[in-house]
């Protein structure tokens, strides 16, 4: 089964110039790249705007190391966490719940899990260890937020975006425009038609999706295009910019008759050309501006994060558990499988000679077969408990041994890190003590 092996860059490790570096430009083709490598059995990406995070499972953790040190050479100059198993799986649980997102507890996070699961699928890069695992986080994400109030007050970067304006600035009455169609962008104009501006403005290349969003509001909004950007800025008193853009879509150009806006960008990477912003007479703030808001909403919900990371420990033991039976099941089924081929051979020897002893009758035949079932059967019982028994110690001796007594293809002291090693254990042989 192999063991998780994680390489992540995340906000509080990495800024935005780092995150942006990071941003991985096509994730289905990095999954497609990673099954092909040396000894990589699955593989999982999930990127965020404040997170780029890759899985793999192979044989053992530098094996998958190598195979995405192979597929993405620039993180050697990167700040980059490596994590082995379990740390891996506990982190991913965590990324579910919340914990580890820049705003705790959001609620994004899992429609991204989501999205990303089902992408790797697609791709057929998850399996038993890691398509198991990215289920739990999935589990444990929507445990956190029916059965803790981890997801109270603000919960996403645009609720916080919109706290920060109306702090610096006071909504109510003003005139807000939105940049994009998004989900951030529509999480963006909601919060500010929930905060009382006067004119809500949606600007995006589409105009459809535009619309769909005004759509969804509980107050009128107007469509814009994105070519008219440079006109309705102006008017403005607070922007929130969240396309998917890879250029700028805020520059010198569009800021040239701006004066007194406060203009916060929440795109990774980002819409604000930097330098435009730092001359236009604007209030610019982006994705590090947001840690204060971040922290205080870390503070209110001490309580639940406990009960949060009990939960996350709770479910990685089930996990753990869960994992172990399946590889107990593994060599289980092979020990089955062999002792199918031996009970076969012998039975047709057995029959051979009953046939060609005179009259053997088909009824006489089916009793042989029963009783040959039945043997195996009984035989198998108290080694299969004992197996799994010896899955849920740790005892993965005996579980090789397994392999050798019933595999007769097994080469004395080979291994088997796939079949014959838990999650997160080296394999027997590699033990020098």
């Amino acid at each position: 089964m192999g063991v998780i092996t994680a390489a992540r860059i995340a906000h509080g490790d990495a800024g935005l110039e780092t995150l942006e570096a990071a941003r991985l430009d096509d994730s289905r083709s990095l999954l497609d790249r990673l099954q092909t490598a040396a000894d990589c059995q699955e593989a999982f990406v999930l990127q965020t705007c404040h997170r780029v995070e890759v899985y793999v499972v192979a044989p053992t953790t530098a094996d998958g190391e190598a195979a995405i040190r192979a597929e993405l050479p620039d993180l050697e100059a990167l700040p980059t966490t490596w994590l082995d198993h379990p740390e891996a799986s506990r982190h991913l649980l965590r990324v579910a719940a919340g914990l580890e997102s820049m705003v705790l507890g959001e609620d994004q996070i899992l429609g991204q899990l989501r999205r990303a699961r089902t992408e790797a699928r697609e791709r057929g890069a998850l399996a038993d260890l890691l398509g198991t695992t990215v289920d739990k986080a999935i589990r444990v994400g929507e445990r956190a937020r029916t059965e803790t109030r981890i997801n109270e007050g603000v919960v996403s970067l645009a609720r916080a975006a919109v706290t920060l304006a109306d702090r610096r600035r006071g909504i109510d009455g003003s005139v807000g425009l939105v940049v994009g169609a998004g989900e951030m962008s529509q999480l963006a104009a909601q919060a500010l038609a929930d905060e009382g501006v006067e004119e809500l403005v949606i600007a995006n290349r589409s105009e459809s999706r535009a619309e769909k969003v005004a759509a969804s509001l509980p107050t009128t909004a107007r469509v814009e295009p994105l070519s008219a950007l440079e006109c309705c800025l102006p008017d403005a008193d607070v922007i929130i910019t969240a396309t998917g853009s890879p250029e700028y879509v805020i520059d010198r150009q569009v800021l040239r008759h701006a004066g007194g806006q406060l203009l916060v960008d929440l795109a990774n990477p980002r819409d604000v050309e930097p330098d435009a912003a730092a001359r236009a007479a604007v209030e610019h703030l982006d994705l590090d501006d947001l840690e204060t808001i971040t922290e205080n909403a870390a503070e209110e919900r001490g309580e639940a994060v406990a009960v949060v990371e009990d939960i996350i420990e709770e479910e990685l033991a089930r996990l753990e558990r869960q994992l172990k039976r399946k590889q107990a099941d593994t060599v289980i089924a092979d020990m089955w499988d062999g002792a199918e081929s031996t009970k076969q051979r012998e039975l047709r020897t057995a029959l051979r000679k009953l046939e060609a002893s005179g009259e053997f009758s088909e009824e006489q035949r089916e009793i042989v077969e029963d009783l040959a079932d039945v043997i195996v059967g009984r035989l198998l019982a108290a080694p299969t408990k004992s197996l799994r028994d010896a899955a849920e110690r740790d005892d993965w001796q005996t579980l090789q041994l397994v392999v050798q007594w019933f595999d007769p293809e097994f080469e004395d002291g080979a291994v088997r890190p796939a079949e014959s090693s838990p999650p997160g254990a080296e394999s027997p042989a590699t033990d020098s003590g």
